[in-house]
């Protein structure tokens, strides 16, 4: 808690700022501290009114480093055209060898390649019908229809779905079978048809499954980026310090730089009280014409029968303030 003290001076003096003591250096020691620094940063092509004053300073820019809306649903649907094909190609596979298979038990001897030209035809005849089918789940489905209503829609749907797949299978085999100089023979139709639309149900059940789910991950966005800690950038010489400002007890002025006291140490930085004060916005306040403090960092404040002030901080420095700026605390 920061405690108000009034105490009884009996002949108060005028009252003058003291500099901490790491600022307490001599003037030809400081000046030549400054003229290394200047030649330093003009070796190394920097200029001192750059670092980190601006909106530039604060931080990394938040859309640059991070993954857009767009980046991320190119990356889902990435995804998920490489997992219908691993699944296409898994299940094609395992169709072939079972149909070659059972047809071996029967007595049927059938070249791989006619049983290939069946699934690929069905498969090329499916991705075909795949648009139509995500246009079926975007809008046959709660709440717009309740589960019962969806589910008797759907199951509707197979009906004409099958009949569109069976019908432009068989014309792709007949094309198939045509250009090796071969018939193709489908079958009685009544028949091979229902047996054709008792897989395609469980087809249809499948994509159906899968848009649905694609379509709820493309709906999803994008997870909020977490919030970037605003940095000051402070040059010194060759080595660019991210100083966070919640971590900074106090500024002051040094001619045309900026003593910035953080963690225990001190920088130069080049710009003007009023230019930091700005920058680091309400958190800081002046308790002096050439001095600044963390609000947060404050531990007790002392004040003289005079109005001036001393602030201690929480690393136990004190620093005196002017009764001038004694509301701001």
């Amino acid at each position: 808690m920061v405690e108000d003290q009034q105490r009884e001076r009996p002949d108060p003096q005028p009252v003058h700022p003291v500099m901490p003591f790491h600022c307490a250096t001599s003037r030809w020691s400081m000046r030549n501290r400054l003229a290394r620094r200047d030649r330093a940063r003009y070796r190394d092509g920097r200029s001192g009114g750059r670092a980190g004053m601006g909106e530039d300073g604060a931080g990394t820019n938040g859309g640059e480093g991070g993954t857009s809306g767009e980046d991320l649903r190119r990356r889902r649907i990435l995804w998920l055209a490489l997992g219908l094909a691993a699944f296409l190609v898994v299940q094609s596979i395992a169709n072939v060898e079972s149909t070659v298979e059972d047809m071996a038990k029967l007595g049927v001897i059938e070249s791989r390649t006619h049983v290939w030209t069946w699934q690929l035809t069905s498969v090329v005849v499916w991705l075909a019908l795949m648009p139509l089918l995500g246009w079926l789940v975007a809008r046959v489905r709660p709440p717009r229809f309740s589960w019962p209503v969806t589910i008797l829609l759907h199951a509707l749907a197979t009906v004409p779905v099958s009949l569109v797949h069976v019908v432009a299978m068989v014309a792709l085999r007949k094309l198939a079978y045509a250009a090796g100089g071969e018939g193709y023979d489908f079958g009685p139709w009544p028949m091979t048809l229902l047996y054709e639309y008792r897989k395609d149900v469980a087809s249809y059940l499948l994509a159906v499954l899968f848009l649905a789910f694609a379509q709820w991950l493309l709906a999803r966005p994008a997870p909020a980026a977490a919030p970037q800690r605003d940095m000051l950038l402070v040059a010194d010489g060759s080595v660019t310090h991210h100083v966070p400002p919640d971590t900074i007890e106090s500024a002051s002025a040094a001619g045309n730089y900026v003593e910035i006291v953080w963690s225990g140490r001190a920088l130069l930085h080049r710009a003007t009280l009023a230019a930091l004060a700005e920058r680091l916005g309400p958190d800081f306040v002046r308790i002096h014409r050439g001095r600044i403090v963390r609000r947060a960092a404050v531990r007790s404040i002392e004040t003289d029968k005079s109005g001036d002030f001393t602030v201690t901080l929480e690393s136990g420095a004190t620093l005196r303030g002017s009764r001038r700026y004694r509301g701001g605390l």
